[in-house]
């Protein structure tokens, strides 16, 4: 008797292609970005508070810009919206370059440039999250996703850390001028997408179904109700609510345990600066594994259960690289932390665009990382405080905190669905072949 033949899952189209390739020039720069920081802030400054400041100067700007940027992007062109981050975020690499090679450069300035950063990223993150939904079905947001966080962690992890430390190492010109134009393409890639990442549902109407020609009192009226639309959705949806305040809880733990673990990798594993991004490779290993098996253990055992081990997994393995601080537990650590962080993102993304109705993805996104990244600096503060007392110390107490969140809330992430079992909008509608060429 002949075997069953396996199906193997649909294509996710071209238009879902061609956002990748658009986020794929983006997560070069941020990569460049995120590992450039950190390390000139320690060339600026020793003290591990300011050092620190960089955490919570990148992470301020969702606090502030989030939920504006989320009606920005319900209101907008989403093409026109990643457009605008990726062109502007050009500029204020290039002015970074400049006050670097003048010797203009201080903490202060730098701490400015990542504030920049920062805000615009709320507009281009929540732009890239609202897009998927709209080109994929709910059931293929997990592989969606998957291929997203994928392809990141290869650009930003893989070839941005090490490279950026090497070319820091030899010249910030390299690495900044790198950033640049890293930006500058991912600009002009986004605003050549396909109309159907536009998340307009007909031409002179925004996906929020407003006329875009109201009168001045109704845009304003229209916009102090879209600020609040976010909030009210999650506050009202009993999946929702809870999920997000789990959420900050955690995201404050692991603020306080990365905000200066730069220094812990440099001081107390004795790891070269040039080598710290060399060093940062065995947590992109472990995000690139998670992307590529969250999939499969989602349809094995649940998007729930996954999601709660995951995050306890994770915790566990900052506690560990802090109590016993050599480079070989500090690596593996690394690993299980950024794979264990990885899954629970791609699960957490799929769920809420699976929850959410299209012309509030903004919204809802801007307002969830409003208060997920902006309490996430209280963490990062926290963090720099504790590595006064040893470097070694935001690991512990950090990871513990989090531990006790994730013990408390167990019970209610393993009844988490899955995304397929989600509907708010009713039937999916059938996309035309010719969105998804």
């Amino acid at each position: 008797m002949s075997s069953p033949s396996v199906r193997r899952p649909a294509p996710l189209g071209g238009a879902f292609s061609r956002v990748v390739a658009a986020n794929l020039s983006s997560s070069l720069g941020d990569g460049i970005a995120r590992v450039a920081a950190p390390l000139l802030a320690v060339q600026l400054t020793d003290d591990p508070l300011l050092v620190s400041l960089v955490a919570v100067a990148a992470l301020l700007p969702w606090l502030l810009f989030a939920i504006p940027a989320g009606v920005l992007v319900d209101r907008v062109d989403r093409r026109l919206a990643l457009g605008l981050a990726g062109g502007l975020r050009a500029l204020v690499a290039g002015g970074l370059l400049a006050l670097h090679l003048t010797g203009a450069l201080t903490i202060w300035w730098l701490l400015a440039v990542v504030l920049l950063y920062g805000a615009l990223e709320t507009v281009y993150d929540g732009a890239v999250r609202a897009v998927v939904p709209s080109i994929v079905g709910r059931a293929d947001l997990p592989r969606a996703n998957s291929r997203i966080e994928a392809a990141e962690i290869v650009v930003q992890q893989f070839l941005s850390q090490p490279l950026t430390s090497w070319l820091l190492a030899a010249s910030a010109l390299w690495a900044l001028g790198l950033n640049a134009a890293a930006y500058a393409v991912a600009g002009g890639l986004a605003l050549a997408l396909p109309a159907v990442a536009s998340g307009r549902t007909a031409r002179g109407t925004a996906s929020t179904g407003a006329p875009t020609g109201a009168s001045a009192d109704g845009r304003a009226a229209g916009w102090r109700a879209d600020l609040a639309a976010g909030f009210r959705f999650i506050w009202a949806d009993a999946m929702l609510r809870p999920l997000w305040v789990v959420s900050v809880l955690i995201g404050i733990c692991h603020a306080a345990v990365t905000s200066t673990f730069v220094l812990f990798v440099l001081e107390r594993l004795d790891v070269p600066e040039a080598w710290y991004g060399t060093f940062m490779l065995a947590g992109a290993a472990g995000s690139l594994v998670a992307a590529a098996v969250t999939g499969r253990l989602k349809a094995r055992f649940r998007t729930g259960p996954v999601m709660a081990t995951a995050n306890a997994t994770g915790l566990a393995a900052w506690f560990l690289a802090g109590a016993f601080p050599v480079v070989g537990v500090g690596a593996a650590a690394v690993f299980v932390a950024f794979g264990c962080t990885t899954t629970w993102n791609v699960l957490m993304m799929s769920l809420r665009q699976a929850a959410v109705p299209n012309h509030l993805l903004g919204r809802v996104h801007g307002t969830w990382r409003t208060a997920l990244w902006g309490a996430m600096p209280l963490g990062s503060l926290a963090g720099g405080l504790l590595a006064r007392a040893g470097y070694g110390t935001p690991l512990l107490v950090g990871a513990a905190a989090g531990l006790v969140v994730a013990l408390v809330g167990h019970r209610y992430l393993v009844s988490l669905p899955d995304p397929e079992d989600l509907d708010p909008e009713g039937p999916a509608p059938e996309r035309d072949a010719a969105e998804r060429a």
